[in-house]
């Protein structure tokens, strides 16, 4: 039987690397969602579809976000691509999780290793659903509204919620700025996230998520990443990001 190898990533331990089969390496490869093309997702999605596995998750079309002043074209292409991938990766993960709960494989290197990627596809996933839904808007923030009377509450003013959160975004570093609102206080708090699957606060409610990974950005911007924030802030769809509000 043909065998290939997958080197699978684990924080704070030395890889492993495993052998598998041709057939099951194809159904539990977690490649970076940064490695994928269009010609790559779309082979591996059919793949699924035909071995009849589950596919409970759809990546979304987001191409309305193009011609958004200061996002180029090629930039959010990519971007769009990038966010397939973690789709694709996140079916694949939960279904080769399911098919080791079957075969009673749960205490396989394999099937931990493969637990711990879960949560980096699935919220690669849900963050940039997060970021590209809170993005086209045409204006600014309801100064009268809800999100702007919290904001106030919470940091002052506006303002200084504002120059919190673009510090927070030119950072040193590649992640994500997420202004979260405590579910039990109400009050809302800006977040640097390092990495997808940790950092996130327990019980909070996502409001406004910036990516902050180069890809978000250095098309068009190099390292100029002030320059994106602001980009960002301009095209901010506030309704949505209102809407988000408990």
């Amino acid at each position: 039987m043909i065998e290939n190898t997958i080197v699978i990533e684990s924080k704070g331990v030395v890889p492993k690397i495993v052998s598998l089969a041709r057939r099951e390496f194809l159904k539990i490869v977690c490649i970076s969602g940064a490695a994928f093309s269009t010609e790559l997702v779309k082979p591996i999605a059919a793949d699924i579809k035909k071995e009849g596995l589950a596919m409970p998750y759809t990546a979304k079309d987001y191409s309305k976000l193009i011609g958004m002043d200061g996002f180029s074209e090629t930039l959010l292409k990519n971007h769009f691509t990038l966010y397939q991938g973690y789709v694709t990766n996140t079916n694949k993960v939960l279904d080769a999780l399911e098919q080791m709960l079957k075969d009673g494989k749960t205490g396989t290197p394999e099937f931990a290793e493969l637990k711990r990627r879960l949560g980096w596809e699935f919220n690669g996933m849900r963050l940039h659903e997060y970021y590209f839904e809170n993005l086209g808007g045409k204006g600014g923030l309801d100064k009268g509204g809800k999100l702007a009377k919290k904001l106030t509450e919470s940091f002052g003013s506006y303002d200084a919620w504002e120059k919190d959160f673009k510090a927070t975004g030119t950072m040193r570093g590649i992640g994500w700025v997420a202004l979260y609102q405590d579910s039990l206080s109400g009050r809302l708090i800006n977040f640097w996230i390092n990495e997808h699957d940790v950092s996130h606060p327990a019980g909070c409610n996502p409001i406004l998520i910036m990516d902050v990974f180069e890809h978000a950005f250095m098309l068009d911007y190099g390292l100029k990443r002030a320059d994106y924030v602001e980009a960002f802030f301009k095209n901010i769809d506030w309704k949505a990001a209102e809407e988000r509000l408990k």
